[in-house]
């Protein structure tokens, strides 16, 4: 059993890139849009993903500016340890709280405290601008973990768009090209069955 050398593998995976007179004007063109392509999955895939993180961090940022952290009383007794659920509680309970803003305005509403708290007990909450409590902001490193996964998660998806749309491109020019073939092949196959019949 033969095996091919290196060399000569390297040259019939490069002949596009190659002067040879085989080589059509659209073999060319096929392997510039195939180089394309890689160059742009690789570098849009990790711009977009490096986008997607900084987006994500700065609307955390944002989401951080429009809230505020305030001392609460709450007004009843916080209930024991929530039954078992699906596995997305996070061990509080809801629970009335109170709190006086600086201009000596009193606001109620019900936010999650831990199980268990008498009522009269100081909690810190998480308001808006309109005074309604809200979850906390994401911020530190769970921010940083949480923009680093979106920018991962990007990244490979806008890469397989790009090398989609090359794939798109580059089954256009193999599909013109059997069509230059076929009507090559037109033109030439009566005379090679002429010569192939004077031959007999």
């Amino acid at each position: 059993m033969t095996r091919t050398p290196p060399a000569t593998v390297n040259r019939v995976r490069l002949w596009r890139w190659r002067r040879n007179p085989l080589r059509r004007h659209s073999d060319a063109v096929e392997a510039w849009v195939v180089l394309l392509t890689w160059v742009l999955v690789l570098a849009g895939g990790a711009f977009a993903g490096l986008l997607a993180a900084h987006t994500s961090q700065s609307a955390f940022a944002a989401r951080q500016s429009e809230v505020q952290a305030v001392s609460a009383v709450l007004t009843d007794d916080a209930a024991g340890p929530p039954a078992a659920g699906t596995g997305y509680d996070d061990g509080r309970v809801w629970a009335g709280v109170r709190w006086t803003d600086p201009d000596g305005s009193v606001h109620t509403d019900r936010a999650k405290v831990v199980p268990g708290a008498p009522a009269g007990s100081h909690v810190t909450v998480w308001t808006n601008q309109a005074d309604r409590v809200v979850a906390a902001p994401v911020t530190g490193s769970a921010a940083d973990l949480q923009a680093a996964l979106t920018g991962v998660l990007v990244a490979p998806s806008a890469g397989a768009m790009i090398w989609a749309a090359g794939w798109v491109v580059r089954g256009r020019l193999i599909r013109r090209r059997m069509a230059e073939w076929d009507e090559e092949w037109k033109q030439i196959g009566p005379r090679w069955g002429n010569l192939s019949g004077g031959r007999g």
